[in-house]
This record gives structure tokens, C-alpha cells and sequence, in this order.
């Protein structure tokens, strides 16, 4: 079998979209295989963080995507029954971003944006319909089988990167372990155009509500509000996906006010997982292929665009002979351990804290609003910076 002198990506999703770019710009031939006949346009994530927007920035996609999103500079943490209870503003960390915001966009922007760059580049190539199927490696080549019309076929090229979602096929092809658990509670978003702002006053675009035995949260994007709820183990799948199950919830969102229009409701089971290993030999894991986790914080996709422009990096350099193939293993070392120091013991943390029935952390909540230096470095974590900080320490 000829092998191709190219670096295969499975998933165009924004991971192996922003991968294929970051490659492609440094002159490394890409194709990308994609399991859908088109981009999807799910709704999905929404948030991305100041250093996502950086690194947007350099493949020329930050400034569509801003135009098309929300900007929310401030955030906010709320209880039902207390109301406000701190407000904390991305502009105290303008020092160490040059998006000291975030922005509230569906991911499907993104994807569509970074495609619309890459079309017609000569070192792109993108294949829609195509699943991957199956891994096998050597030395010096990797081999995918992928799926089109019904039938197989197996390429093989230099490396590979996985970019396939939860449940890849990369992954499973390759047997690496997903370890972790998942949540027995699950989460339901209901998307709705109501305007927030006209009935709750100083609302900004994103606002955690905490409450022991429902908390939700309010995140605002271009022509919708969507409202994310706790769902309990024991309430069922058919309760929970009915109209008036909806209602009932938004009608708890704020006093008075019912019967809201619905656009959608998705209901979410909550994992926390992370890949034994995010590279065996030629082949890589990146974003959800490698790990995923609950919502609260926009951790998810952020994270695994980050994870695509760590190895990307990295493997232009390794493909432009300015690194050898062992520089590639510091993607593992970084990526892997700062998911399980930082990004699941957060998004962890985050669910305790707003189903949390004391009132500590409320009062540590207020405590660091109030002082400069405490929300500082709190900023520094929420937005993701620590976390690429505290990777570039791991070597």
C-alpha cells in the first residue's frame, strides 16, 4: 500500500478543524475525515475562553467568529435565594490575554469559518460521509479504514491525529482505556429567545445559579438564551423530554413568569473521562476522543482546542525536521496530566459548589470578589490561562 505523505485527521468537528489549520498554515499536507455528509450544526458548546481566542487569532478565525458571537466580558454567580452574589470581570486579566472576554458562539461557527479558510488550499483535503473505522500502525506509517458508501477502505499515511468525539472509534481501535465515571444526575438545556435582561436587572451573559436541590445556569448566545438544568436520577427519560416538564422548570427561573417560548431541549448525560494515553505511537487522541467532562466552566471544547494547537505545534515541527519524533511525547506528558489537575478537579468542584447546601462557598465566593489579587488569580484559572501555564511547566 502507498503511503501518503499526509497527516490524517478523523472528526470536523472545531478539534480536528483547528488541527487541520494549524497544520495546513505551517505547509504540512492534512486530509480530514468526516463521519456526516456536511459540517454538523448541532448546538453544542458555546463558550470560548480569552487564550481559545488567541490561539483563534493566529489562524486568522478569531475576529469572524467575535463578529458573529456575543462578547461577555463579566460573569456571574447567583443563589435563588440571595440573588447576586459576585460578579467578576475578564478585564483585570487584559495583562495576560489579547481577548480579555469571552465569546458566546455556537462551535458550528467556528467549524464553518475555519473550513471556509482551508477550502482550496492545496495541502487540505476534506471527505465527508468518510468514518474512520479502524487503526493499525508500523514504524513508519499509520493505516485507518474508513467507510463511504458502504464500503471499506484503508489508507495509510504518516500520522494520525483522533478527533472523533466521546466515543471514537480511534480510540476504541487503538484499545486505549476511557477511564472515570459518569454523573448518575444528568443535565437538561432549554433554549429559549426570551429576554432575560428585560426582567432580571444587571444580568450579564453567563450566570451560575446555586441551589442544593436545582441549581441551573443562564448562558446567552446571538438570538437565544440557553437555560441548563440539574436533572435527578430518578426523574425519567419520558418525564423529563415532555413540554410541560420544560415549563415547570422554567417557571422556576424567575417568579412569575411562565409559559416560555421552547426553541429545543437537549437532555445530557455527564461524564468525566480522560484516555489512559493520548498518544500510541504515531497515532494521537485529542478533545473528546481524549476527554470530556461536565459543562460548567466551557472547559471542553476550550480544552481540546488546546490540546489541537499543543500537538499541531509540535508535529510541524517534528514534520519540517526542526524536532525529532520524540518531542511529540511532551504532548502526552502536558495535555494528559493538566486534564486531570486542572480541568476535571474544576469541572468537578464547579457541580459541588453550585449544588452545594452551606453556605462555604458562598462566603469564599465573596471573599474573592473582594480582593484584587485572589480574583485575579481566579480569573487566571476560570479562563484556562493557568491551565496552558501550568502545562508548559510539566516540560
Amino acid at each position: 500500500m502507498t503511503v501518503q505523505n499526509r497527516v490524517f485527521i478523523a472528526g470536523a468537528g472545531p478539534v480536528g478543524l483547528v488541527a487541520a489549520a494549524n497544520l495546513v498554515r505551517s505547509g504540512v499536507p492534512v486530509t480530514l475525515f468526516e463521519s456526516g455528509p456536511t459540517l454538523s450544526e448541532e448546538s453544542r458548546a458555546s463558550t470560548f475562553h480569552p487564550p481559545t481566542l488567541d490561539m483563534l487569532d493566529a489562524l486568522g478565525a478569531a475576529e469572524p467568529l467575535i463578529a458573529q458571537g456575543l462578547k461577555a466580558p463579566q460573569f456571574q454567580y447567583r443563589t435563588k435565594a440571595d440573588g447576586l452574589l459576585a460578579q467578576f470581570d475578564f478585564g483585570i486579566i487584559a495583562d495576560a490575554t489579547g481577548h480579555p472576554y469571552r465569546v458566546q458562539s455556537e462551535q458550528s461557527k467556528l467549524t464553518a469559518i475555519l473550513l471556509d479558510r482551508l477550502r482550496g488550499d492545496p495541502n487540505f483535503d476534506i471527505r465527508f460521509d468518510s468514518p474512520v473505522r479502524a487503526v493499525t500502525q508500523d514504524a513508519s506509517s499509520v493505516s485507518v479504514t474508513v467507510e463511504h458508501d458502504g464500503r471499506a477502505e484503508t489508507l495509510s499515511g504518516r500520522w494520525l491525529i483522533g478527533a472523533d468525539g466521546a466515543s471514537s472509534a480511534v480510540r476504541r481501535s487503538l484499545g486505549i482505556a476511557f477511564e472515570g465515571f459518569t454523573w448518575p444526575d444528568r443535565l437538561l438545556v432549554v433554549s429559549t429567545p426570551f429576554d432575560f435582561h428585560s426582567v432580571i436587572a444587571g444580568l450579564t451573559a453567563v450566570n451560575y445559579v446555586a441551589d442544593p436541590e436545582r441549581w441551573h445556569f443562564l448562558l446567552q448566545i446571538p438570538g437565544l438564551w440557553r437555560v441548563m438544568f440539574l436533572i435527578k436520577q430518578d426523574e425519567t427519560d419520558e418525564q423529563i423530554l415532555t413540554r410541560e416538564f420544560a415549563q415547570s422548570l422554567m417557571a422556576d427561573v424567575v417568579p412569575g413568569i411562565s409559559n416560555y417560548e421552547i426553541s429545543h431541549t437537549t437532555l445530557y448525560k455527564v461524564h468525566q473521562r480522560v484516555a489512559g494515553t493520548f498518544r500510541m505511537g504515531r497515532a494521537f487522541l485529542a478533545g473528546d476522543a481524549a476527554h470530556i467532562n461536565n459543562p460548567l466552566g466551557g472547559m471542553g471544547m476550550n480544552g481540546g482546542i488546546h490540546d489541537a494547537i499543543n500537538l499541531t505545534d509540535r508535529l510541524a515541527k517534528v514534520w519540517n525536521g526542526a524536532a525529532p519524533d520524540a518531542e511529540l511525547d511532551r504532548y502526552d506528558l502536558q495535555r494528559r496530566l493538566v486534564t486531570h489537575e486542572t480541568i476535571q478537579t474544576q469541572t468537578i468542584q464547579n457541580k459541588k459548589n453550585l449544588e452545594s447546601p452551606g453556605p462555604e462557598f458562598r462566603d469564599s465566593l465573596r471573599q474573592t470578589a473582594a480582593d484584587p489579587k485572589r480574583s485575579y488569580d481566579y480569573m487566571l484559572r476560570v479562563s484556562m490561562i493557568a491551565t496552558l501555564r501550568r502545562a508548559t511547566e510539566l516540560g
